[in-house]
């Protein structure tokens, strides 16, 4: 736990200059049930407008395919909420396939994931109906520090970049930029921490957030220690 309270005392320190800072939140399960399916859950909470309080949520899952090795199949979906001024003003409900592809290169391993979003909107506040496709791209790279490779007792530091694309203008939707560290406990449960910055743009006008990022990942008879890191969602 001292190690798990060191990466917290850190990253909000780093992070501690920012003008405005959101919150990040992640809470992760996989089950590995052979060596070629798997289960993921995942719930998330956000504070966008201020760190104090959640102004969003995300309860997800899905089941992924090892079809061959380091490429992965997987269909997710989920439920999503938004919250202005402490009144739910959006519900989501989403589906979508993705592909990942893996490589390594000596001790660093790069993960290319693509996904495709379709999206059903409710605006609780006014009840319009609503639908909307979104395409995702993103490069992460993590690499461990004090062994070989990701397993028990191991330090790793992870980045990436994933863009946004959706079939309305602005077709650009979104890009997340991610820096992060963190330990891998044993083969059940590891923790990330980090700074993640986040442009929305929009015809309105573009936003920019600043999130201190923490996530607990936990794998159930998972036989690959390394696809037990967390990584940000």
């Amino acid at each position: 736990m001292k190690k798990l309270r060191f990466l917290l005392i850190f990253t909000t320190s780093l992070l501690a200059a920012q003008d405005h800072l959101s919150g990040f939140n992640m809470l992760s399960a996989t089950y590995k049930i052979s060596p070629d399916w798997m289960a993921y859950a995942e719930g998330q909470t956000r504070a966008r407008k201020d760190f104090t309080h959640i102004d969003y949520y995300e309860v997800k899952g899905g089941i992924g395919y090892n079809y061959i090795k380091n490429h992965q199949l997987f269909a997710g979906l989920g439920r999503y909420g938004t919250y202005e001024s402490k009144k739910i003003s959006q519900e989501e409900f989403r589906l979508w396939l993705q592909y990942t592809f893996t490589q390594r290169f000596g001790r660093l391993k790069l993960d290319h994931r693509a996904r495709a979003e379709h999206r059903f909107f409710y605006a609780s506040q006014t009840g319009d109906h609503t639908e909307a496709n979104r395409y995702r791209y993103r490069l992460s790279a993590t690499l461990p520090l004090n062994k070989s490779k990701v397993e028990g007792e191991t330090f790793f530091v992870n980045a990436f970049e994933e863009l946004f694309f959706g079939s309305r203008e602005p077709n650009f939707k979104r890009n997340r930029t991610f820096a992060g560290f963190g330990y891998q406990f044993n083969n059940s449960l590891s923790a990330t921490t980090g700074y993640m910055f986040q442009r929305e743009f929009a015809e309105k006008g573009n936003e920019n957030y600043h999130f201190m990022y923490f996530s607990l990942n936990f794998t159930f008879d998972s036989s690959d220690d390394e696809r037990s890191i967390p990584m940000v969602d």
